[in-house]
């Protein structure tokens, strides 16, 4: 099976979200959602992360209206805005991994160096969740899985209770691209656990190379006007 964009991107969003959940007192990276719950454990537990947990969210947002900002600007001079912005997110990744290795491991996530690293992946990460709603809005989300996990059983569930044969092969195909985006972003997940626990901060050397794997690929079928 050729490897395409949307499964590499999930690929390395379950990555990054476990690594550095497991690097940065349970810091999720990716989405944001799990960080309000991640933020109530750290407050009756006294556990550090939460001045990170806190900044997650306005730096994810921050940075996705930057994005969809960059997009439009990119696009409105003919230049390649997906291209672009999955560069921009390649050069973050390699700064978080690079303060990672350097000044990790991390024992508090609210000291500066975890603070500063944590920032920079989710700044990627927000990167990657705008590029995928204004560029590959067709394919399955790359982060967020609860949605995709209803979808596929939605259509099984219609699926086993017929549908008319018109119908059939788009639900089909939806399916087969979803139950994709689920099994390389939890493969993605197993393979950082892994590589936490054998190498630990070490691990975050694995994302930019998947994300440079991602600007080699022929994605020019993939870019949509924003």
């Amino acid at each position: 099976m050729r490897l395409t964009l949307p499964p590499l991107l999930s690929l390395n969003a379950g990555y990054v979200d476990t690594a550095g959940f497991l690097a940065l007192q349970g810091l999720f990276t990716a989405h944001v959602t799990g960080n309000f719950v991640t933020i109530g454990a750290a407050l009756v537990f006294g556990t550090s992360g939460v001045i990170a947990k806190l900044a997650a969210l306005p730096v994810f947002c921050l940075f996705v209206a930057l994005t969809r900002l960059a997009s439009r600007g990119l696009s409105g001079r003919e230049l390649p805005a997906l291209r672009t912005l999955l560069a921009v997110k390649l050069l973050l990744l390699i700064l978080g991994a690079a303060l990672a290795v350097h000044f990790g491991p991390f024992i508090d996530g609210d000291a500066w160096v975890a603070l500063a690293t944590g920032m920079v992946l989710v700044s990627a990460m927000a990167i990657q969740n705008a590029v995928q709603r204004i560029h590959l809005a067709g394919a399955p989300p790359t982060t967020l899985m609860t949605g995709s996990t209803t979808q596929i059983m939605i259509d099984g569930a219609d699926l086993l209770a017929g549908l008319p044969p018109d119908k059939r092969p788009a639900v089909k195909a939806r399916l087969l691209r979803t139950a994709t985006s689920i099994g390389a972003f939890a493969l993605g997940c197993a393979a950082a656990a892994l590589a936490y626990a054998a190498v630990n901060v070490w691990c975050f050397v694995v994302p930019p190379v998947l994300a440079l794997l991602a600007l080699t690929l022929r994605i020019a079928e993939y870019e949509k006007p924003a």
